[in-house]
């Protein structure tokens, strides 16, 4: 599919939520030419990325870099700062918006998807951590997503259990194997906060540890092998 890159400005934005957008097409003839009907539209974020996620985005690389290399020094964060930008850009970011960006200077929006992506690589690749990956992530819906992905608990980290929250719980002595699974809300904990969870209202331990519940969609069906 032929794609061209053109930056365009919204001009107005009416109460049903339609934006009017005015561009520039370098070359109109081209346009009718091939008959651009659709276009992409990324909104791009004007915020520069906050001192909080620079923080977070470098303890993070300190953690892998200490990992792979047997050492956290300005050296081999950088180099995994480097190594990690080029992979996030590859599979993460879109053909249309894929481009370098600095920690120094990146939108808000960026950084965030890059903070997501170095805490998916730490949970995908079982790399301990100083500090609990939730007081780094910048996204709690994607934390939870990954440790559920994962089977890692999303309070400390270790093997984790899947336990079904109030309203989706299955009955005592049902063959899980058998009950559908698809939409029931569920937290990733290991044995220790499982059984903590069991000792006192959910609601007054998810609010303890800012945690949020994960509703099961296919994918994860299929990856922890629960039947849909």
């Amino acid at each position: 599919m032929i794609q061209e890159h053109v930056v365009g400005f919204i001009v107005d934005l009416l109460k049903d939520g339609t934006a009017i957008i005015r561009a520039q097409i370098p070359n109109i003839e081209q346009a009718l030419r091939r008959g651009f009907l659709k276009v992409e539209i990324i909104l791009w974020d004007g915020r520069r990325i906050s001192p909080e996620q620079r923080r977070k985005c470098y303890a993070l690389l300190g953690e892998i870099a200490e990992y792979t290399d047997g050492i956290r020094t300005a050296e081999t964060v950088d180099e995994q700062k480097r190594l990690l930008k080029m992979e996030f850009m590859l599979r993460r970011m879109e053909a249309t918006e894929r481009r370098m960006f600095s920690l120094a200077d990146c939108d808000m929006s960026t950084a965030r998807e890059f903070i997501t992506y170095l805490i998916d690589f730490i949970i995908a690749n079982d790399i301990p951590t100083r500090v609990p990956l939730i007081d780094n992530c910048d996204d709690i819906a994607a934390y939870m997503y990954a440790c559920t992905m994962h089977r890692k608990c999303a309070v400390c980290g270790k093997a984790a259990d899947i336990h079904h929250c109030e309203g989706s719980r299955i009955g005592a002595g049902v063959d899980r194997t058998k009950v559908h699974q698809l939409g029931r809300e569920v937290l990733p904990l290991c044995r220790v906060h499982h059984t903590e969870l069991h000792a006192i209202p959910e609601s007054e331990f998810i609010a303890k540890y800012h945690l949020q519940k994960v509703k099961l969609d296919e994918v994860l069906c299929k990856r922890l092998k629960f039947k849909k």
